[in-house]
């Protein structure tokens, strides 16, 4: 690796946001052929890096240097002319317009101002080709996959003849098929002659597909190692400073039901039948459309079923709504937080008190003493990092956003907590945070329903993991019987442990 050239070299950046040092006197460097992987938590200036290195935000002071030449950047476009193409993690497409015009926005070839279809289809064409997206170029945008839309992303990179493209969390909404088809196209970029910054909270993926491995830490660097000398404990000590355990802790569950779902069916799963116990951290396991979420949502009362029963302390319940699953004791934390749960653009107060406005009244005017006791409470119990609750809940990190909608629930003293994805996107402290809460709830006696797509996750924190497939319970493992292969089996309809 050593003899491969540094394209890019980040000398001294320092960028400051009023009372906040972003970042302070890092640096970074990426060679040719090299993925290199970009890792810390929220916060730790890795954003930051990014929109500086694209011309989105001006650094405050050091060098950056790109194939032997300083550069600065005043704005995206010139970062995008010399070569550098930034995939960010929500992705920047227009969802009504085809992949042609997404790919090659502002840059469509025309004559007399008419453009040329046919030309533009074949260079289209040629670039899906090169990643293997093989779907219809007039497709658009809004009815493709999550994966087909990053592949878009890749391919519209590829167009301007980028050497260096950023991938900012590009894994995080993708199936464990379609990380696989991401994987394949990053490796086969890097035989290309391309270099690739990959920015991700994985740990396990960033050490399967990069080179080297820098770590930030609070917006200063901390180290930059080679990817094929490092294990999992490296990089979190480096990211956090510390070991983090993430081992699974044998606990003794009541054998007291709270909740029992009995030949539960509807258009998106069959025949559902569980149990979950006082103060159980049940898991729920199965490949990305597996019926796990929707499964959670009948239950919660935000989808409808056909048949079957939900008996909540052995009387039966079928909730019309969310509403009627909350004032019952059943709280749930939905899997995509920006468009399920929260109003982005609201203050912290709002989104984390909402739940609870009845209760935070007084003759139905809400009382703010009251709302700010209880943002008080759940930011001292959650460790919430925020300035003002007034702050627009878009201003927080991706896992202070989860832990304000942690604390919403938690604030309705649920007997039931579903939690889809709860560590979806966010850093690994946070992770650590989460799961150390979701025990003590479970110690309280909260019954923790936990669905998740990391198989690390699901091994580490269940007394008993359900596995679905295809709409179908497949799996009903117990502790002594929770393992990789038993799950991957049950997941992929291979074989049946119910």
């Amino acid at each position: 690796m050593s003899s491969q050239k540094t394209i890019l070299k980040l000398q001294g950046i320092s960028k400051r946001y009023g009372g906040l040092q972003a970042l302070d006197n890092v640096s970074l460097d990426i060679r040719s052929h090299e993925v290199h992987a970009l890792v810390g938590e929220n916060g730790a200036g890795k954003s930051t890096l990014i929109n500086i290195l694209g011309g989105i935000v001006p650094r405050d002071s050091g060098t950056v240097v790109f194939h032997d030449k300083e550069v600065v950047f005043n704005k995206a476009q010139e970062a995008i002319d010399a070569g550098i193409a930034i995939i960010h993690q929500e992705l920047s497409m227009l969802p009504t317009l085809n992949i042609i015009e997404n790919i090659y926005m502002g840059r469509m070839v025309s004559s007399f101002g008419k453009i040329n279809w046919k030309i533009m289809e074949e260079m289209a064409r040629e670039q899906m080709a090169r990643i293997g997206l093989e779907i219809d170029p007039y497709s658009l945008v809004q009815d493709l996959t999550a994966s087909q839309r990053q592949m878009v992303e890749i391919a519209k990179a590829l167009s301007i003849d980028a050497s260096l493209i950023v991938m900012d969390e590009p894994n995080s909404s993708l199936s464990e098929v379609d990380s696989e088809k991401l994987f394949k196209v990053i490796e086969s970029l890097k035989k290309d002659g391309m270099s690739i910054l990959y920015v991700s909270h994985k740990m396990e993926e960033v050490l399967r597909i990069s080179d080297r491995i820098t770590a930030f830490r609070d917006g200063t660097y901390v180290d930059t190692v080679n990817t094929e000398e490092s294990s999992v404990n490296d990089v979190i000590q480096m990211m956090v400073g510390r070991d983090l355990e993430r081992e699974h802790i044998h606990r003794t569950v009541s054998e007291e039901t709270i909740l029992e779902v009995s030949e539960l069916c509807s258009s998106r799963f069959q025949d559902i039948s569980f149990k979950l116990k006082k103060g159980e951290i049940l898991g729920f396991s199965g490949l990305v459309g597996s019926g796990r979420s929707e499964v959670a949502r009948a239950i919660f009362g935000a989808d409808s079923f056909d048949s079957g029963s939900v008996l909540l302390e052995n009387e039966d319940v079928r909730f019309q709504s969310p509403q009627q699953a909350i004032r019952s004791g059943v709280a749930m934390v939905a899997e995509d937080r920006k468009v399920q749960s929260l109003f982005l653009k609201q203050p912290i107060h709002f989104n984390m008190s909402m739940a609870q406005l009845p209760g935070l009244a007084r003759k139905q005017v809400v009382k703010n003493d009251r709302v700010n006791a209880l943002v008080q409470k759940y930011k001292e119990k959650l460790n919430i990092k925020m300035d003002d609750s007034d702050d627009p809940v878009n201003s927080l990190s991706g896992g202070n956003q989860q832990k304000t909608i942690l604390g919403r629930w938690l604030a309705t003293s649920p007997k039931v907590l579903i939690l889809d994805e709860p560590t979806h996107g966010v850093d690994i402290m946070a992770k650590a945070e989460i799961y150390k809460l979701i025990h003590e709830l479970a110690n309280e006696g909260v019954s923790i329903i936990l669905i998740s797509s990391e198989m690390p996750e699901i091994i580490a924190m269940s007394d008993r993991v359900i596995v679905m497939h295809e709409g179908r319970i497949t799996g009903d493992l117990k502790e002594d019987e929770i393992t990789e292969e038993k799950i991957m089996t049950c997941a992929a309809g291979m074989l049946s442990y119910v």
